[in-house]
């Protein structure tokens, strides 16, 4: 059975999302952040060869890495339904967007969040130094990358209920959380409103309130 190793306020909410809406049994344990450090503890990085959430255990499998993660519980659930299938129309626009998520969107986000803590716990001397390159590689390389993306989704959205054509699939789990985690952070503006609904969707299935109730503490901080 697999085992979900779920580090709070992380991106493993994606995984118990991904679990409760297949509805399959499932193992589960929690592991707490260190509280002065926000980071996983000792015994979570042990888990996996990257140490970093999320992690699944598989009996001899150990997997991180989200996607991977995904496709791995979508093989083993056989809902053929989460995922295209290579002859389906709707495949080129599930893979584009099944990996935008953790290609694109997701490395920007937390890229602009490190470089604004940063800015924020430098050395008082460096600081206008440090916020000044923080600046200069959110105009320049994130942001262009970020709304060349969303202005392509909310384009998207205008036809479709979901990433996909309007069947939800694991696109849309991969991508829910990048798109809540952008809401959070006020990255979002009425300048996309089919994405703006569509979070909305998203946030009101059975699924994405089931993780939470489970999770019980999560509150958005990126892992």
């Amino acid at each position: 059975m697999i085992t979900l190793h779920h580090l709070e306020n992380s991106q493993s909410i994606r995984i118990l999302w991904l679990l409760e809406e297949i509805g399959a049994p499932y193992g589960f344990e929690m592991y707490d952040r260190d509280t002065k450090t926000m980071l996983a503890p000792q015994a979570y990085k042990a888990l996996s060869p990257l140490g970093t959430a999320p992690v699944i255990t598989d009996g001899a499998v150990v997997l991180s890495e989200s996607n991977a993660i995904i496709d791995y519980i979508v093989d083993q659930s056989g809902r053929s339904d989460l995922r295209p299938a290579a002859d389906d129309p709707l495949r080129a626009d599930y893979l584009f967007w099944f990996h935008t998520a953790q290609g694109t969107l997701q490395p920007m986000q937390t890229f602009g969040f490190v470089l604004g803590l940063a800015a924020e716990r430098s050395p008082f001397l460096v600081r206008p130094v440090i916020s000044k390159v923080e600046q200069t590689l959110k105009s320049v390389f994130i942001q262009p990358r970020l709304t060349a993306a969303l202005t392509a989704m909310d384009i998207q959205l205008t036809t479709s209920e979901f990433l996909a054509g309007d069947r939800f699939t694991a696109a849309d789990i991969a991508m829910g959380y990048t798109l809540h985690m952008a809401k959070l952070r006020g990255a979002l503006s009425d300048k996309y409103p089919q994405i703006l609904d569509y979070i909305t969707r998203m946030e009101a299935r059975p699924g994405w309130q089931a993780a939470l109730e489970k999770d019980g503490k999560f509150e958005g901080v990126p892992s």
